[in-house]
């Protein structure tokens, strides 16, 4: 009987897929793969740390080497929800089948019936309301905003309406209180997106705007109880770091950690383990999704992803004999595809610890929910929803 691991952390490469959904064409996303196109544009990865735990046995990824002997037990998982967003994936992987895709406004903008009612609440007009980049839309109306005093209101191709703010001219708590309002709003259900965000940002003329990390996302709740829920209800830490507090509107959650951009969430992430923890540290690097991915960046991803290779070092020193760690995503964002959004992909599952024994490539799994499934099955707690575990396929050496 395997002992239980007494720490395990999840980390997910915001949008970090490896191609092959086998719905892809559904989705407009036949041939993508996130990962193979940035070392296709990169000429190769050097990614010493991931190729040591198997990454390169999961595809054809130019530079990443299979090998023989990986050190981590490796699989593709492939999405079982209706959609390829933040929150279906994050969801999905602790238990939540979504099968109802959330509402977009990526084609016509917001109805006028909510910007006018957005508007009186918040005592203030919009400017855009229509989809675009984030950084595209501060340079089109941010001296507009300056000048006026008028929200920046956008969404993307995802179920989102983001507000942007210039911190010298709206407050963030100003700004924070409209979000409150907009998500007020959006729960009527011909309106219900998956998520407000506050975009807020600094400078004062186009091509010097800059995003602040004092970004904050107002989700929906859960439809259902997830692991996450679970675990704390049974004692268990649960620490969210990055947006994942934000992505399961803080159920589940017994401490939650900010962080500024994916260097900082892997600085933070090492510093919790060397702190003494019982249950699941729970981290999301975003900036490979929306720093590289929307903006079309692979030079910026792959140069991203060297950067957490290295930081895993950090990171796997610091783990003790009884931690597990998990590296996947939620789910692709290929930097050469077309337009800006997400893609369809399989993401991978990579396991690792220092304990364990004869680890195997699973090959293609049903539902992210496996990560959740394995979690709870660890911790002996309930899974209140899809998933099956693998956590007989992670022998671990008795004397770990």
């Amino acid at each position: 009987m395997n002992k239980e691991y007494k720490r395990i952390f999840v980390i997910v490469c915001d949008s970090m897929g490896i191609g092959n959904a086998e719905d892809a064409e559904k989705f407009g996303d036949k041939g993508a793969n996130t990962i193979a196109h940035i070392c296709d544009v990169c000429g190769g990865l050097k990614v010493l740390n991931l190729e040591r735990l198997g990454l390169g046995n999961l595809g054809n990824f130019k530079g990443i080497h299979p090998i023989k002997h990986h050190l981590g037990t490796i699989a593709a998982l492939k999405e079982v929800s209706n959609g390829k967003d933040t929150m279906t994936g994050h969801w999905e992987m602790m238990g939540l089948k979504v099968e109802k895709p959330f509402l977009t406004f990526t084609e016509t903008g917001f109805p006028e019936e909510f910007i006018k009612l957005f508007e009186e609440k918040t005592g203030r007009k919009c400017l855009g309301n229509y989809a675009s980049s984030g950084t595209v839309i501060l340079d089109e109306l941010g001296e507009e905003q300056i000048k006026t005093g008028q929200w920046i209101v956008y969404t993307s191709a995802d179920s989102v309406f983001q507000i942007a703010a210039n911190e010298e001219i709206i407050s963030l708590e100003e700004l924070y209180k409209a979000c409150e309002i907009a998500r007020d709003l959006l729960m009527k259900d011909e309106w219900k997106v998956g998520r407000v965000i506050a975009r807020p940002y600094i400078g004062k003329k186009k091509g010097e705007f800059k995003r602040t990390p004092h970004r904050h996302d107002y989700a929906l709740k859960p439809f259902n109880k997830t692991v996450l829920d679970s675990l704390k209800e049974n004692g268990y830490d649960v620490v969210g770091v990055g947006k994942i507090p934000d992505i399961f509107d803080h159920a589940g959650i017994t401490e939650e950690i900010h962080t500024d951009n994916n260097i900082d969430g892997m600085n933070k992430t090492i510093d919790l383990a060397k702190k003494d923890h019982k249950g699941l540290i729970f981290v999301n690097l975003v900036d490979f999704d929306a720093v590289y991915g929307h903006r079309r960046d692979p030079i910026g991803y792959g140069n991203a992803i060297v950067k957490f290779d290295e930081q895993l070092t950090d990171l796997m020193k610091e783990m003790n004999d009884d931690d597990l760690l998990m590296i996947t995503a939620d789910h692709g964002n290929d930097p050469t595809w077309t337009g800006t959004d997400h893609t369809r992909e399989h993401v991978p599952l990579i396991i690792y610890s220092k304990t364990l024994m004869n680890p195997v490539n699973l090959g293609v799994l049903e539902s992210y929910a496996v990560i959740g499934a394995t979690i709870a099955d660890n911790f002996n707690v309930e899974n209140p929803g899809i998933g099956y575990s693998i956590l007989n396929e992670l022998k671990r050496d008795d004397n770990g």
